[in-house]
């Protein structure tokens, strides 16, 4: 793309409140700088934040309908010595019915149910436990992978649309040191299967009546309508699994689960090469850079992986999806008490979106959701309303997000799979 004029990036850690109408903050605000508590980042040989890519090498999840393309599936279908269209059969079982219940697929021929379910419809996912909100209107669940990794997703009511933030990998190798996703590294990452899992036992769910926020008898229509990856795991990092993954949830039923492109999103913390390679992908899913400070000096200690593609690297990749896709890109920010939420960094966030442009982007400040061993919080009331003030007011269009599941642990930022979680998947042997 071409050059964007670069803005100043380095401001007095107790900048003077700017000269824009309406600050309610001090003046000299202190700075607190990113630090682990309760628990140890991982550092490479230099000392710095360990960062990890690549997949730890474990057992491969038995191959599983989701993970095949159509075609694929009916010539695994033929290698169990039945006709191809059995496969059509067991897709809309699985897809469209969101079962793998050989008993319910009564379609198909008494002896050979078990034979397909078992080669095809392999268990993925075993649910270890399930917290609810006082409403039942968000779940959390956390699940066992084959392999006895744990991994958590989260299913939430909303005025017209149910969300379900997915995971990606179990656990996560950007340690950022306000995560809790993090703390215990990258296990591995998660199969394309394991990932569409996750959306067909939340729609099965759903259609039981299992989600609450809804006085009806019915739901045997409803289903999730919007899909976010921003549960465990760092989405871009495995990228292929993700993308097929993606490809499944759009393809029209039976092939898939039907899903709209814009109804999901998928979230980075700035791996640009593949942020690039995801504009290509000519699917209009909705992209969110996880930014959470505009200036290199704070990201680099906030985001490790700022150390690779910095700030404006990353915000330039963010323009150039916009570009591609006419898809409009938001931007996460965590703000967290005295640490990234100064009436400057608004400032200086706002110029450098304004710089690449108007109408792309939206901003999305999030309250910290703090998690267990942390002594960060989020920012004062006042302090969030005037960093919204402020974007607004400099014409970028910003919204505080709905932090919804604090209560069980389920809000972003909060997944991870504790000693507790640990426990109990290993008591039910």
């Amino acid at each position: 793309m071409t050059d964007i004029p670069r803005t100043r990036e380095t401001r007095p850690a107790t900048a003077p409140a700017s000269s824009r109408s309406g600050a309610v903050r001090e003046t000299r605000a202190p700075q607190v700088r990113p630090a682990t508590e309760g628990w140890t980042q991982q550092k490479d040989a230099e000392g710095r934040p360990l960062l990890q890519f690549a997949s730890p090498k474990r057992g491969k999840p038995p191959v599983h309908l989701a993970d095949l393309t159509p075609a694929e599936r009916v010539e695994k279908v033929k290698e169990l010595g039945l006709p191809g269209f059995r496969a059509k059969q067991l897709s809309t079982h699985y897809f469209r019915h969101y079962t793998s219940d050989p008993e319910q697929m009564t379609d198909l021929p008494a002896g050979i149910r078990s034979e397909l379910v078992a080669g095809l419809l392999p268990p993925l996912l075993t649910e270890v436990r399930r917290l609810e909100t006082d409403r039942g209107d968000t779940i959390k669940f956390l699940w066992r992978l084959h392999d006895g990794a744990l991994v958590e997703s989260v299913l939430m009511r909303y005025p017209g649309r149910i969300t379900l933030c997915v995971s990606s990998q179990a656990g996560c190798g950007m340690n950022c040191p306000f995560c809790a996703t993090g703390q215990a590294g990258l296990t591995r990452n998660m199969s394309t299967a394991e990932i569409i899992e996750q959306i067909v036992r939340a729609n099965r769910l759903i259609a039981e009546g299992g989600l609450g926020g809804k006085k009806a008898d019915d739901h045997s229509m409803e289903r999730v309508s919007n899909i976010v990856f921003m549960g465990m795991g760092e989405p871009l990092a495995n990228y292929k699994r993700v993308m097929d993954a993606v490809r499944s949830m759009v393809a029209p039923q039976p092939d898939g689960l039907g899903m709209s492109a814009r109804g999901i999103t998928v979230s980075t913390v700035g791996l640009v090469p593949a942020i690039k390679k995801l504009a290509d992908e000519n699917i209009p899913v909705t992209f969110a850079l996880s930014l959470h400070a505009p200036d290199d000096h704070l990201r680099d200690e906030l985001i490790p992986v700022n150390s690779r593609w910095k700030v404006d690297e990353a915000l330039d990749a963010a323009r150039e999806y916009y570009e591609k896709t006419g898809r409009r890109v938001s931007i996460e920010y965590a703000l967290i008490k005295d640490m990234n939420d100064h009436a400057w960094r608004a400032d200086l966030l706002a110029d450098k979106l304004n710089a690449r442009g108007r109408g792309w982007v939206h901003v999305n400040p999030i309250p910290l959701n703090p998690t267990p061993g942390s002594i960060w919080t989020s920012s004062d009331k006042d302090v969030q309303d005037e960093f919204v003030r402020r974007l607004n007011d400099a014409g970028i269009p910003t919204t505080l997000r709905d932090t919804r599941g604090k209560e069980i642990d389920g809000a972003c930022g909060q997944l991870v799979a504790t000693t507790e979680d640990e426990a109990a998947s290993a008591a039910m042997g």
